[in-house]
């Protein structure tokens, strides 16, 4: 805790914001996908393995779980957050489809209060900090350019029921967070095992085909939207579980081969019968689906890929 936090706010504060850093409105719709739905694992390509192990690892805090050839699985104990699989050379995915950033949930505001002092200590840059009403957040970029933020919600009832109204930035106040540490708290050695994968913000080609393809076929609220730059979707009241957005990427098409991008995030359903319900869902709207021995798969209006999990 002795690091210069005030260099660290100023930083902060001057990088690039992140676009999600806008004014929300909308309101709630009625989803029809299983209230128990959660975010799973996000798989990226990268150019360089070793380069992202040391930084998922000593950066961000998550612990390798695996690492066999050009695959790395990173998670904290007893969970997968993120696969990481090498492409040598593979290029930043910069002006397309895909993902703006993967977003992990820790479970307390000191845990967000010891992140903090450990990126000060370390001098990891940020390119954001961000007060969203619903939650306090960091956002950093790795080696290849895929975005993460890393955040924590406050209660429930604060928020439950006013996301499209209230959901919004604010500047973020770095050193009261840093207030829940005191002279007993432990330095910072992995993201605490609570972590979990709070949502996916994807970049959409347009906004009109992803709510009809999210809200309409898979069945998630809408929770607010940005006329035709943003949408936030969740389920189960959740203020997001996915964000979209064509800040980077309106009309563009998915990114090629040879890019490090978004191989697929992982929508978690809670049995194999809200699997099955979702399947038929999407057989009667003539959505495609890809089923193989890896798992079941089907890709948004933008060729964004989900992986249709079971719990």
């Amino acid at each position: 805790m002795s690091a210069d936090r005030n260099e660290l706010q100023v930083a902060a504060g001057s990088a690039p914001r992140d676009p999600e850093e806008v004014e929300a409105t909308g309101g709630p719709a009625m989803a029809e996908i299983s209230a128990q739905t959660t975010v799973g694992a996000v798989h990226l390509t990268v150019s360089d393995l070793e380069r992202s192990l040391g930084y998922y690892q000593h950066a961000v805090g998550l612990r390798l779980l695996e690492h066999r050839g050009g695959l790395a699985r990173l998670g904290v104990k007893g969970r997968e957050l993120l696969v990481l699989v090498e492409e040598a050379g593979a290029k930043p995915a910069y002006g397309y489809t895909g993902l703006y950033h993967f977003a992990l949930l820790l479970p307390e505001r000191r845990h967000l209060a010891s992140w903090i002092d450990h990126a000060a200590q370390d001098r990891v840059p940020l390119v954001g900090a961000s007060d969203h009403f619903v939650s306090e957040a960091l956002y950093l970029s790795d080696p290849d350019g895929h975005g993460i933020e890393i955040y924590w919600d406050r209660p429930r009832e604060v928020w439950e029921g006013q996301v499209g109204a209230r959901m919004t930035t604010l500047p973020l106040d770095i050193q009261d967070i840093l207030g829940e540490l005191d002279s007993t708290a432990e330095p910072f050695r992995e993201l605490p095992p609570a972590t979990v994968m709070g949502h996916v913000h994807l970049k959409v080609a347009a906004i009109p085909q992803t709510v009809a393809f999210y809200r309409d076929v898979l069945g998630f609220a809408l929770m607010a939207q940005l006329g035709s730059q943003a949408a936030f979707l969740a389920a189960g009241g959740y203020h997001h579980h996915l964000g979209t957005n064509t800040w980077e990427s309106a009309g563009a098409s998915p990114p090629p081969p040879g890019t490090a991008a978004l191989r697929h995030a992982t929508l978690v359903l809670p049995d194999r019968q809200e699997r099955d319900r979702l399947l038929a869902r999407l057989a009667e709207t003539g959505k495609k689906t890809n089923e193989s021995s890896d798992g079941v798969f089907i890709q948004d209006p933008s060729g964004n890929t989900l992986e249709l999990s079971i719990a």
